[in-house]
């Protein structure tokens, strides 16, 4: 006697594999039937990832072409507050010049001024000088008195009587 249930596998799984046109045939319902379900699911709530996408991408350039242009402007305004900047220093640095010349010129006065002062001091000093030798020969020589001419003497006298 033979035994048929030892000829056939125990194990269902052996069973399925001896069959593959009906584990294919499975699989792919399950694949359709998913296929359609998020599809029906995305018809239904309206909500599409992609549509998403594109929506939050085209905001994401619009606020990038919104920051471009205010970085754009921003650049311009610090370009004119740096050309003002510079001209303001060009003026400044004129009018330094300016003081410098005026300060160098002021200065070679002062200086002219102080060796004529030197000079005049010198002069003076040498005046002194003569006048002190002077004064020492005068005194050294016999001392003559001069008298006044007459005509001085006349009005002098005169003058007392209209006084008096």
């Amino acid at each position: 006697m033979i035994d048929l249930a030892q000829d056939t596998p125990s194990n269902p799984l052996l069973r399925l594999g001896a069959q593959p046109i009906a584990l294919t045939a499975a699989a792919l319902l399950l694949l359709i039937a998913g296929v359609t379900s998020i599809a029906i699911w995305r018809a239904y709530t309206g909500a599409a990832p992609e549509t998403d996408r594109v929506v939050a991408s085209r905001q994401l350039q619009a606020r990038t072409a919104q920051a471009s242009e205010q970085l754009v402007e921003k650049t311009k305004g610090l370009e004119a507050t740096q050309q003002e900047s510079i001209d303001q220093l060009q003026v400044v640095q004129d009018q330094l010049q300016t003081m410098k010349r005026l300060m160098a010129a002021q200065q070679a006065d002062a200086k002219r001024l102080s060796e004529q002062v030197a000079s005049l001091n010198e002069s003076i000093d040498g005046l002194r000088q003569s006048f002190a030798s002077a004064r020492a020969t005068d005194v050294e020589a016999p001392t003559v008195t001069r008298r006044k001419p007459e005509r001085h003497r006349v009005h002098a006298s005169a003058r007392k009587r209209s006084r008096g």
